[in-house]
């Protein structure tokens, strides 16, 4: 087939758009939706200014989508005085695994000039995924303990950096997985959560699905994902059509049997109703804002400090904290 936009032979289709596209214009394609929704969640402040720029932290694992991620901004504010990209890994202690995915992440920023940080769980907690998996005293999948490390180590660092923003590289199919459990569940709460974390833009733009921005947060980086409108096959795509160094293999301890069934649901549903996931992410969006007005805000909760780390926390003792001492007391 050829490309709808210039004739070329097309390297795709996008059913949900209907359009045929060459390497060209699906690579400008992907890049334009990352900067459209950099500009609708008003990711750069009004007052950022060469003189008082920001510091954007990726969390750059070195997957095809943070990759991705990091490349596209690279390319659209590395000439932006305002703005300063940071790349933040994290070794989790997988043996085989994060070792060849680091190495892709240290090829990507040495060519783009970016600073980049590596922070292990070892260093950090005195714990490797590979013994948590084994010893597994909460009876937990292996990523429910790595998701709260990970956020852990990604949060502190990016303060620790001076971080005006956190960026990670959630894509589309992501999203509305995310959007879906939180749907299914009738977590009002977390929706409302999703939204002031990470979905709600940060001023009013009236370009996105919402018009109310989110609500600042004082005890966290606040978070955003400039990828979310991109399908994960395109990012796959996008990585190979610009040879960006992504290591491209599913984390060998990866057991998420619900989010799995909610994949399998919504790539069905996209086969046969093209469109789907971008319709669930517009009405969620909108949705999600509208819990936000009756569940979130700050002060419907208290945050304090952790008595063992000092880490911000709505429990008694940090959600990270609790699970060390669960893995100490099994070891």
């Amino acid at each position: 087939m050829d490309c709808d936009k210039c004739g070329d032979a097309a390297v795709m289709y996008a059913a949900y758009s209907g359009l045929h596209l060459c390497e060209s214009h699906f690579c400008r394609s992907v890049e334009k939706r990352v900067r459209s929704r950099v500009r609708s969640d008003a990711l750069v402040a009004d007052d950022a200014t060469p003189d008082d720029s920001e510091t954007w932290v990726v969390g750059l694992s070195g997957g095809k989508d943070s990759v991705v991620l990091t490349q596209v901004l690279h390319d659209t504010f590395d000439r932006d005085p305002r703005i300063e990209l940071v790349a933040l890994s994290i070794h989790e202690g997988i043996e085989g695994y994060r070792d060849e995915s680091l190495a892709a992440c240290e090829t990507l920023t040495d060519d783009l000039g970016i600073d980049h940080e590596v922070v292990a769980y070892a260093e950090e907690f005195d714990v490797r995924m590979d013994d948590v998996v084994e010893d597994d005293p909460e009876n937990m999948a292996p990523c429910a303990y790595c998701g709260v490390f990970r956020r852990d180590v990604l949060e502190r660092y990016a303060a620790d950096l001076g971080a005006d923003k956190l960026l990670t590289g959630h894509n589309l199919d992501d999203e509305a997985q995310t959007a879906l459990m939180n749907l299914f569940e009738g977590d009002l709460g977390q929706m409302a959560n999703h939204f002031d974390a990470s979905l709600g833009p940060f001023e009013p733009t009236g370009e996105g699905p919402t018009e109310r921005a989110r609500r600042s947060q004082t005890h966290h980086v606040p978070r955003a994902k400039p990828l979310r409108d991109v399908p994960e096959k395109e990012v796959a795509l996008y990585a190979h059509l610009r040879d960006l160094p992504a290591h491209i293999t599913e984390c060998p301890h990866a057991e998420e049997a619900y989010r799995g069934e909610i994949q399998e649901l919504l790539l069905d549903m996209e086969e046969r109703h093209p469109g789907t996931r971008h319709s669930i992410m517009a009405g969620y969006e909108k949705l999600a804002a509208l819990a936000a007005d009756a569940f979130g805000g700050e002060e419907h909760v208290e945050y304090g400090e952790c008595p063992t780390c000092g880490a911000p926390t709505a429990r008694d003792v940090c959600r990270t904290c609790d699970l060390l001492d669960a893995l100490g007391a099994e070891a």
